[in-house]
């Protein structure tokens, strides 16, 4: 398949996924929900619609004219996809097939419904491309990779695809800086920063650094809209675990019934928790960023991405800021 034709390809699927009636996306959601839980309808919901804004021609032809994929020649390449938030190895997939490879595929169990989908949905459009895409179990016939997983898990994968061309993501997280000068509407818009997926994506806020002297009942305030997070069992469970931990250990921490705010150095909150860290001037925050950079996927701020936008990423936003495209374009 012609470089033209793939991006006709992906531009179709996005026009299918435009037309899901109201019922159908119902559908996908119930059975991604029955393979993982934390997949609820708005979160499914959410990731398609996410994945179409990828699909837009001209964003698929702006974003593939900044390379040479003229001379790529076809490699099979393995994906090891994550399952943490609704097909969050769509751009992996996506960048293989665009590149002219041949993608192998290993969907994390905890998602391998949506991904089977969208992959029928790719067949039914050119059924040319079942020959371009495997579902497997092992990787071995692979001559590249590109794998995401825990930081122990990410160990595993240097060392034992340490011999062929690789792409490795370990934990990353997000923060939010905060000045004091945001308006109301900027401070309930990072609550979607925080919230969406529950917390569970890597560009999920799970840390807020503020000036200090900053009141931060106003934050807790500023999230009332949503408490709706809490109804989810998984979620509430996390909440009431982490809250007796800190009652029982007099912690100090903030608390408004669906999120607790703790004071902490560490970078990665538990489910349910929003941690802080007071800085006193603009240089210190700098250097806090910078010396932390190589764990962090995303900042929200006034001077960063808008607040609300951490989970509306562009083609161009690569995860842990590693050019996928620019790899697959230089395998030989």
């Amino acid at each position: 398949m012609f470089l033209e034709e793939r991006v006709k390809l992906f531009v179709g699927l996005g026009k299918v996924l435009s037309k899901l009636s109201k019922e159908q996306r119902t559908e996908l959601a119930l059975s991604a929900r029955n393979q993982n839980s934390w997949f609820t309808e708005e979160s499914v919901d959410f990731a398609l619609q996410g994945i179409q804004s990828f699909l837009e021609q001209s964003s698929l032809e702006k974003w593939v004219s900044s390379y040479d994929l003229s001379h790529t020649r076809a490699k099979r390449v393995g994906v090891i996809a994550a399952g943490n938030i609704p097909l969050v190895g769509f751009h992996d997939m996506l960048s293989v097939l665009i590149a002219g490879h041949h993608l192998l595929i290993k969907p994390s169990s905890q998602d391998t419904f949506l991904v089977t989908y969208i992959i029928a949905e790719l067949v039914k459009l050119d059924p040319r491309v079942d020959a371009y895409i495997s579902v497997v179990e092992r990787l071995n016939d692979a001559e590249a990779y590109i794998a995401t997983g825990s930081d122990n898990t990410a160990r595993y994968f240097k060392h034992y695809f340490k011999d062929k061309p690789n792409v490795i993501r370990a934990n990353r997280t997000s923060l939010a800086v905060i000045t004091g000068k945001e308006t109301q509407t900027e401070l309930e818009a990072l609550g979607e920063d925080v919230f969406r997926y529950y917390g569970l994506g890597c560009r999920n806020v799970s840390k807020i650094l503020v000036p200090k002297g900053y009141e931060l009942p106003q934050l807790l305030d500023a999230f009332a809209g949503y408490a709706a997070v809490g109804d989810h069992h998984k979620y509430r469970n996390n909440y009431d675990y982490n809250k007796s931990i800190y009652l029982v250990n007099r912690e100090p921490h903030l608390d408004n019934e669906f999120l607790l705010v703790r004071e902490s150095e560490e970078l990665v909150s538990p489910i349910s928790v929003l941690y802080y860290q007071y800085y006193e001037s603009h240089a210190e925050l700098e250097r806090y960023l910078q010396a932390h950079e190589s764990k962090i996927q995303c900042v929200v701020g006034q001077e960063y991405i808008p607040f609300g936008q951490a989970q509306l990423p562009s083609l161009e936003d690569y995860a842990d800021g590693v050019d996928t495209m620019a790899f697959l374009s230089r395998l030989e």
